[in-house]
């Protein structure tokens, strides 16, 4: 049914929000003041035609913008689209009660992102390879991209042809992409069974063009060149489909705040350490003993870290599910050998830590470093910290994931000593 509604403001999807007694709907690429003919269906709306636009409405800088559901803000004002994303931590913040100075929002370039995950889907036609549009299966086959740095935008035909030749079914499949120092890493999921003639055609396809690796389910179809990514001037070989931060200059934004808060820290746990992105930066001025529930990860960490020639401080790895089993706060104060940590750095999924987060609130830890791309479970974390006697020093957000709703942001806390 098609009805005219006046958005009110922006929900946290970046969708507009009208108001209606019937309560609100919401409309994808809507923006606050705009009258808007919509096709409606119950809470959530099209947009058919925008009647009446903001001052704040610009054009998008990419075609595929309002299909591709890749971005959601590329059509507001960039002062009004930082606001939002600030905003989105401010508000969370104050759901749980935490009223503090939140910093600017640190912003990133576009055509900066170093990894994407990608649909891609056999055709008569060819491969259909992209995002999926927003909210369904249907792929948008990517021609441009204004997120992804022009290194991985540039060779879209390329990895059509690897896609066409690894894939080995009518189904969609997907695979992450990633831009390393040795050349762009493709790893397949769900792309099929490969074997004999195909697989070979594939691994001398993947040669010829110069990839670092190319994996298929977890296992390495052929690797020219050990992909690595460097962290400072620490080269860590990465495992296939291995988490990173997705934007390199974000990635020193985030390790520069939390080296420097836990400076002054002896002993530093990083959990959720993966392959070690604050770990090997903060051994260089304390011992670390890093965390994490993916061996591959914490293998790649304590290869890199053994290659530093005794350049850092020591960084022991322990694998632990620290979802299921978090450090306890007895661990934290009386760490193994007798030595309590006096700093800790997490970094965990979306979902947040919550049940750590409850250890550390009893502990003694002096320093913590809290790092989430989530504002809503950052804001339950530090609630619960803060309620432990923490004080919130610095919390700053970066806009890490352009033009989405997704925001990164770091959190610095400190535990004020204990009277004699």
């Amino acid at each position: 049914m098609s009805t005219v509604l006046t958005i009110s403001r922006l929900g946290a999807q970046g969708d507009g929000v009208a108001d209606t007694p019937k309560g609100p709907v919401f409309v994808p690429f809507a923006l606050p003041g705009e009258r808007v003919n919509v096709a409606a269906d119950d809470k959530k709306a099209d947009l058919v035609a925008v009647l009446e636009a903001s001052p704040q409405r610009i054009a998008p800088v990419c075609k595929h913008f309002g299909d591709c559901g890749g971005c959601a803000m590329q059509h507001l004002d960039p002062d009004a689209y930082r606001a939002w994303k600030r905003d989105k931590l401010v508000d969370a913040l104050k759901a749980k009660g935490i009223d503090t100075p939140v910093d600017p929002l640190v912003s990133v370039e576009p055509q900066s992102r170093r990894r994407a995950a990608l649909t891609a889907r056999k055709t008569e036609a060819g491969v259909l390879l992209g995002f999926n549009a927003a909210l369904t299966h249907r792929i948008v086959d990517m021609e441009e991209c204004h997120v992804l740095l022009p290194s991985i935008v540039e060779k879209l035909d390329v990895l059509r042809a690897l896609a066409m030749l690894v894939g080995r079914t009518p189904k969609p499949f997907r695979l992450g992409v990633t831009q390393t120092a040795s050349g762009l890493d493709v790893a397949f999921e769900d792309s099929g069974s490969l074997e004999g003639k195909p697989r070979q055609a594939a691994v001398d396809f993947a040669t010829r063009n110069g990839f670092a690796r190319v994996s298929v389910d977890g296992e390495i179809l052929v690797e020219p060149k050990k992909p690595v990514v460097m962290v400072d001037d620490i080269a860590v070989p990465t495992p296939p489909g291995a988490f990173l931060q997705a934007v390199e200059a974000a990635e020193a934004v985030m390790a520069d705040l939390v080296s420097a808060h836990l400076k002054k820290a002896k002993r530093v746990a990083d959990l959720f350490s993966g392959v070690g992105t604050f770990a090997l930066r903060l051994a260089r001025n304390s011992e670390v003993h890093a965390v994490e529930g993916d061996a591959p990860a914490l293998a790649s960490l304590d290869r890199a870290f053994r290659a530093t020639a005794g350049t850092l401080k020591r960084v022991t790895v322990e694998k632990r599910d620290l979802f299921v089993r978090p450090m306890t706060y007895k661990e934290f104060d009386a760490a193994f050998a007798g030595t309590a940590f006096d700093g800790v750095a997490f970094d965990p999924p979306r979902a947040g830590a919550e049940d750590q987060a409850k250890q550390l609130a009893r502990s003694q830890v002096r320093l913590i470093a809290a790092v989430s791309c989530n504002p809503v479970t950052l804001a339950r974390d530090l609630r619960i910290l803060v309620d432990g006697g923490y004080v919130l020093k610095r919390v700053v957000p970066i806009d890490q994931f352009l033009w989405s709703p997704h925001l990164e942001a770091v959190a610095l806390l400190e535990k004020p000593r204990r009277r004699k």
